[in-house]
């Protein structure tokens, strides 16, 4: 998680790499989300286990492979008798003749000649007049207790064999897992998601405790898996180096990590954290080139979140460079990785919703800014401590203002979009429609009239 001290983009400004760095034009925030979603193609359909289906999409319809239950079943605890009593018991699970009894439990196999079950609670055992053992209605059993079928749980009497149980294209949920599991399923076929394996870098990243000058707390680990997850993707394992050009190398070149949700996958995707800036400790570039690969982004004019890559590796991998600090990091993410991670994973394009702006925003030409905002009477208000290194903005969020170069005025629609772990952003109320009034409201006497236009309540939150 190497910090980017200077600027944005981590170069200090007159190093001999800063004046001799080739010139690129950085794609708009929009440009870069479009190019990010058509680089990927989805990935294919596959088979995974139970345990691992939770929340994936049914690509093939779950059929029942057998009659279900695929035998009759005791329904209670008690016996399986034919015919009426009173009744003689025999060993469970014989062939009962007629006037005949077995013991049997809930969920047990009904036996051959078995008509039905009477409930443990209803029988009563007696003797007859040799003094042989005999089965008797008593207790709680009511008048013509146990009647031909009763408390049997007949064989295909939830679905016949080829029955569709579920069908393709919804979201598996634990009931479907479980249904499946029922039907003798152990691996469902799904529609494919992207293996995301995650490389933190930064040697004065410290993982407990309180950092020390010139430490600083890793702020990757405990988010980054989590909303990799939120976003579609499946946390493939993670892996922390140092800031040399062979531990960067050597952590792009390993092809198969073992996922821990998804044993034996490669990586779809390596999102890492940290170098990509333009100074002489930052090589996401330039372990790209040795390995073959090409740039699809290379830096977006937001801020923050400048100088986040994408590139392509030989192998399909996609890699995904996210800057150094925390909030930069989040916005690169929101902005190139999920486009990315629907893509690959079949959803559409992550939404982008109009909200009506609570406070003026000056004009930064050129670059678009992404602002964590809070919701104060159904308008946006851009939130506090919101710095490329600050997580405290965020984490009180509603949702990200993507403000024009060109600045927003007060009470004007303006772009944003939601958190990976936030609600959607409610849509803005139908200008002209009357708001219902409580019947029982008493008459509030006139007072000052309320201002024509919007008002701006971003004072609130400071």
């Amino acid at each position: 998680m190497t910090q980017e001290p200077h600027s944005e983009t981590g170069t200090p400004q007159g190093t001999t790499e800063a004046r001799h760095a080739p010139h690129h034009l950085a794609q708009t925030w929009a440009e870069a989300r479009q190019s990010a979603f058509d680089a990927a193609t989805p990935i294919p359909p596959g088979s995974v286990p139970l345990r691992l289906a939770l929340g994936r999409r049914l690509a093939r319809d779950i059929v029942a492979l057998q009659d279900m239950p695929h035998y009759a079943s005791s329904a209670m605890d008690g016996w399986a008798v034919n015919g009426s009593g009173p009744w003689i018991p025999v060993d469970p699970g014989t062939r009962l003749a007629p006037h005949q009894a077995s013991p049997i439990a809930t969920g047990g196999l009904i036996p051959p000649g078995a008509k039905a079950v009477l409930r443990a609670e209803s029988a009563l055992m007696g003797e007859d007049d040799e003094g042989l053992p005999l089965l008797m209605t008593g207790g709680s059993a009511r008048p013509g207790e146990p009647r031909a079928g009763e408390h049997i749980r007949k064989a295909g009497e939830e679905a016949l064999e080829g029955d569709i149980l579920v069908k393709a294209g919804v979201d598996l949920n634990p009931a479907h897992l479980a249904l499946a599991a029922v039907a003798g399923y152990d691996d469902l076929y799904v529609e494919g998601k992207p293996v995301v394996r995650l490389v933190f870098t930064g040697s004065e990243v410290v993982e407990q405790g309180t950092p020390a000058p010139g430490q600083v707390r890793d702020t990757f680990g405990p988010q980054l898996p989590d909303v990799v997850g939120m976003l579609g993707g499946i946390p493939g394992g993670r892996q922390r180096i140092g800031d040399s050009y062979p531990e960067w190398l050597a952590a792009l070149e390993d092809v198969v990590p073992e996922a821990p949700d998804a044993p034996g996958q490669p990586a779809d995707v390596v999102i890492t954290t940290g170098g990509t800036g333009r100074s002489g400790t930052d090589h996401l570039r330039r372990a790209v080139a040795e390995l073959g690969g090409r740039l699809l982004i290379d830096g977006v004019a937001m801020r923050p979140g400048h100088p986040a890559v994408l590139a392509e590796l030989p192998d399909g991998r996609f890699v995904l460079g996210l800057p150094g600090n925390p909030l930069a990091a989040m916005m690169a993410l929101s902005t190139v990785g999920g486009p990315l991670l629907a893509a690959l994973g079949h959803a559409a394009m992550p939404a982008v919703q109009e909200v009506p702006c609570g406070t003026v925003i000056e004009p930064d030409p050129g670059r678009t800014r992404l602002m964590p905002f809070r919701l104060l009477f159904g308008m946006a208000s851009p939130a506090q401590h919101t710095g490329p290194g600050m997580m405290r903005g965020l984490a009180s969020a509603d949702g990200v203002l993507v403000v024009p170069p060109h600045g927003v005025q007060l009470g004007e629609s303006v772009p944003a979009f939601a958190l990976p772990w936030g609600p959607p952003i409610p849509p803005p109320e139908v200008p002209g429609k009357p708001k219902p009034r409580s019947a029982g409201r008493a008459a509030q006497p006139k007072g000052k009239p309320a201002p024509a236009g919007p008002v701006d309540w971003s004072a609130l939150l400071r």
